[in-house]
């Protein structure tokens, strides 16, 4: 079946689509029995997207202003409902809970079923009073009823993540669990481990967890001089986090954003990987954290903290060590461990790769999922056979 013959699936995302989201991009792309379409609200400055099969409510201009923010009040988007019928898509699979919410008006528009991927903060960040949570995920607590019952399917990227959706009533039946995968070929060791150094990949964003990384980086230069702390990521606290990093480490450096081909080559380099992800006051914890799966794929032992889904995708003792949430002195101890080990993180870095080649690779979770396309599409089919005619044939 050629591209052009294979039926289309809506990719929603409110913002298409920002660096951090290439998991989303990446499944999308590796797709092999359906032809993914992407829609939002509109782009940002992020990830390349194909231009032709891109589609937004706002242009840019002020016109395209006031129609995002019709979109976002009432549901009504006529212009992205045309475009989009005139590609004929099967369903809309959106991805996090609040744009899920703003994709059912759309899925209803053009009658078509609705799966919703929750990533994280969607399911876990429930007390607002401790996060800056945008108007979507506000309206999104207030009214996920309305998605509950609206959507067709609703999938987690971890148990840990459904057994949060479970507690908000979300149907047993309806809420399955699914792996995204990682690209196993793309994410392969090359060069390997070249001198002796911490990696850190994610937002400087407070639940990340980085400013217990660099308080344990003090403890281990105390027995590693030669140790470098390398940090990869931008976000609200970057600032504070390099005076953190000037008064206690001798030997760091703040990269900022990179391109995923930089992020590879570190993640190559790096003799170990921690990103040590705390519970947040608002709940909000790591729903697994793609960026472990790349690392253990790139055979790198893993250090964090034992929080959310990350023992998920981390095993303590066989892939990595978990430490308790804060605990920073015991996540320095182990970060110590496997810096003057290297039997032992060959150990964890063979068994880490050999784990995500077969639970979490990206080619067999994306055709897992197209079968979960196809049961939802079949399941759309079955009750479109059995619902009544809307006028009952006449009598003679």
């Amino acid at each position: 079946m050629s591209a052009s013959t294979q039926p289309a699936v809506v990719i929603f995302c409110d913002h298409l689509l920002y660096p951090s989201e290439t998991f989303i991009r990446a499944q999308a792309q590796a797709l092999r029995r359906f032809t993914p379409i992407y829609a939002g609200s509109r782009r940002v400055r992020g990830l390349d997207l194909p231009s032709e099969t891109t589609y937004t409510v706002s242009s840019g201009d002020m016109n395209g202003k006031v129609r995002e923010v019709m979109f976002k009040l009432f549901g009504t988007a006529p212009h992205l409902v045309e475009r989009l019928r005139a590609v004929d898509p099967v369903l809309i699979h959106s991805h996090f809970g609040p744009d899920g919410l703003r994709a059912l008006p759309l899925a209803r528009k053009l009658g078509l079923p609705l799966i919703v991927t929750f990533h994280g903060s969607d399911a876990t960040a429930t007390d607002v009073r401790h996060v800056k949570a945008p108007f979507g995920h506000r309206r999104y607590l207030v009214q996920r009823g309305v998605l509950r019952r609206g959507a067709n399917l609703f999938l987690a990227v971890s148990e840990f993540i459904r057994e949060k959706l479970l507690e908000q009533h979300f149907p047993a039946e309806k809420t399955l669990v699914h792996y995204v995968g990682v690209d196993t070929k793309l994410f392969s060791p090359a060069q390997g481990e070249q001198g002796s150094t911490v990696l850190y990949v994610g937002r400087l964003a407070d639940r990340k967890g980085a400013e217990f990384l660099i308080r344990a980086m003090a403890e281990v230069q105390k027995e590693n001089p030669a140790t470098e702390l390398v940090l990869i990521g931008d976000g609200v606290l970057r600032g504070d986090l390099e005076k953190l990093a000037s008064e206690n480490v001798k030997r760091y450096r703040f990269l900022g954003v990179q391109p995923p081909n930089v992020v590879r080559e570190w993640l190559d380099r790096a003799s170990v990987f921690c990103a040590p992800s705390i519970r947040g006051r608002s709940g909000e914890e790591e729903a697994f954290g793609m960026v472990f799966a790349e690392a253990q794929a790139m055979e790198k032992p893993v250090v964090s903290f034992a929080t959310g889904g990350i023992p998920e995708a981390v095993l303590h003792g066989e892939t990595g060590l978990l430490a308790p949430d804060r605990d920073w002195p015991t996540l320095a101890q182990y970060l110590s461990l496997l810096l003057k080990n290297a039997g032992l993180r060959r150990k964890y870095g063979v068994a880490g790769r050999q784990r995500v080649l077969r639970l979490f690779d990206l080619n067999t979770q994306t055709s897992a999922l197209e079968k979960i396309y196809d049961g939802v599409l079949e399941a759309a089919a079955i009750r479109e056979r059995s619902r009544p005619p809307l006028y009952a044939p006449q009598e003679n």
